[in-house]
């Protein structure tokens, strides 16, 4: 998983993170994005790192920290729902990430990201279609997206527990809709996604 990181050193960057989002398709809660550099110089890597969707939650929460305690720098963001309506998730993503550059308290010479189109930073980059499966750095980004967002729904869930977002994590599952049809749409809700979606009402 280290391809993409030796051929940017080959270039003469030393400083190369990796950057991935969690929570794109919900209907509810933020979408979350993680930025992260990670210590590879000598080829170290955290055993069991790989995209953070061919994971069990328990082995995610397993590296969440040691990717933390490892990481050279990180930053985590996110973009509440009301942010997603009025800008779009696509937008809303972008921006996640443009924050991240901004908020990780040491800079990249280089970032890899996740395949987002259109995105602007000021920094060097290169995204990857399915990076979080191809870039260790994208990877351990992918984990702290993933694992930050799952604890922060399930969160919510306690003060919101009519939708069990603890279970699906705000995903348009079966159970979503029927909650939905029964209590209505709550203010965790992506209300532009919802209007797409009447035929479930």
């Amino acid at each position: 998983m280290l391809d993409y990181e030796r051929k940017i050193q080959a270039s003469g960057y030393k400083l190369i993170a990796g950057m991935d989002e969690a929570g794109r398709g919900p209907l509810a809660g933020p979408v979350f994005m993680a930025m992260c550099i990670m210590p590879i110089l000598d080829g170290e890597i955290i055993d069991g790192v790989n995209d953070s969707k061919q994971l069990s939650p328990k082995q995610r929460d397993g590296l969440f920290d040691t990717i933390k305690q490892k990481a050279i720098s990180y930053a985590i963001v996110s973009i509440d729902e009301k942010t997603i309506d009025k800008i779009n998730i696509l937008e809303a993503t972008k921006l996640g990430m443009q924050k991240c550059l901004e908020q990780i308290s040491i800079k990249p010479d280089f970032v890899l990201c996740d395949y987002v189109s259109n995105l602007k930073l000021n920094v060097p980059f290169l995204t990857i279609k399915k990076g979080d499966a191809l870039s260790y750095n994208i990877a351990c980004a992918s984990i702290l997206a993933k694992v930050s967002r799952d604890r922060y729904m399930d969160n919510l869930d306690k003060k919101c527990p009519l939708y069990n977002f603890k279970k699906h994590k705000g995903y348009g599952t079966k159970e979503h809709y029927e909650m939905l049809k029964k209590y209505g749409v709550s203010e965790y809700h992506r209300q532009s996604f919802l209007k797409n979606l009447q035929e479930h009402f």
